[in-house]
């Protein structure tokens, strides 16, 4: 029996598995980069590290694991400061071995300059009115359990009750599905630059 859980600190493997399982625009990124730790490292690993609290898991149930996540930060910009200033330097060295050595792509390359610039994509004149932001990532088996609407809505309430007064997220542009779902839990389209920015108040 499927169930939405609070995350547990033996659920890291499976946040990291499911991050790159899902890393390509939905798809499967397992081998695209030098190491499999990267997606992990700048978009879930991070998050179950500082705010372990606003973490929610989907379990399988029956011993299968976890299946699915939602994670995130109540303030982007401290955890982009903290994510700078803190966490890069304790993993930046697996990639630069490959970038030294001119092996890394550039999407790796990419990713990489991306994560030692504090600060994300949202305009900073609306970062005030959606301070927080998400990631969710959900393995092809959860499709039609209707479990993305509810993890939305219990990470939202998480943040409400912490008097959070909204939540963004970015998207890839060819993400076309998960543009529709998040149109359908309520987000609004705010700003493009690269990805797409959605956000939603609380």
């Amino acid at each position: 029996m499927t169930l939405i859980r609070a995350y547990r600190p033996s659920d890291r493997n499976a946040v990291a598995e499911i991050c790159t399982r899902t890393g390509d625009s939905g798809a499967d990124a397992t081998g695209q980069f030098s190491t499999d730790d990267l997606l992990p490292d700048i978009y879930a690993l991070p998050y179950v590290e500082r705010e372990p609290e606003l973490a929610l898991m989907v379990d399988a149930g029956a011993g299968a694991g976890a299946i699915g996540y939602i994670l995130g930060t109540a303030d982007t910009a401290a955890f982009d400061r903290w994510f700078t200033d803190s966490w890069w330097p304790t993993v930046a060295g697996k990639y630069a071995a490959a970038a030294t050595a001119g092996t890394a792509s550039e999407a790796e390359s990419r990713f990489v300059r991306s994560a030692t610039v504090a600060g994300g994509g949202l305009p900073t004149e609306l970062l005030a009115a959606y301070p927080a932001h998400l990631h969710i990532d959900l393995l092809p088996v959860t499709q039609g359990m209707g479990v993305g609407r509810t993890l939305i809505d219990a990470f939202c309430g998480l943040l409400a009750d912490r008097g959070v007064p909204g939540v963004h997220l970015g998207v890839g542009a060819r993400n076309t599905g998960a543009h529709r779902f998040y149109e359908r839990t309520g987000f609004t389209r705010v700003g493009e630059d690269g990805a797409i920015w959605y956000a939603k108040a609380l």
